[in-house]
């Protein structure tokens, strides 16, 4: 995971869409809780956004120079799989 440490310098800001009660988005609410605190640790400037909505569909947003988006839904998909698509937005950001 050494590519958290590097992701401030790719990623201008990183936000998480989900629901607070949905099942769906029960994957994304854990990946949070358990990985929030090493990313801000690594990352103390980067602006890490959790907006909780009902009923929306998990997403994760990055946001990067020139005020370039790129949003991944995270309907289905594990913690694991979570990390990896945040791991692609983030070495994204490099192109």
């Amino acid at each position: 995971m050494a590519w958290r440490a590097s992701l401030s310098r790719n990623v201008k800001e990183i936000r998480f869409l989900f629901c607070q009660s949905s099942p769906a988005s029960g994957p994304a609410r854990e990946f949070v809780k358990k990985n929030y605190g090493d990313i801000k640790t690594r990352n103390p400037t980067l602006p890490v956004l959790i907006r909780e909505c009902s009923g929306v569909e998990p997403q994760l947003w990055a946001r990067y120079d020139m005020g370039v988006e790129r949003c991944v839904r995270l309907d289905g998909l594990t913690e694991a799989q979570i990390d990896k698509k945040l791991e692609e937005l983030a070495k994204a950001g490099v192109a």
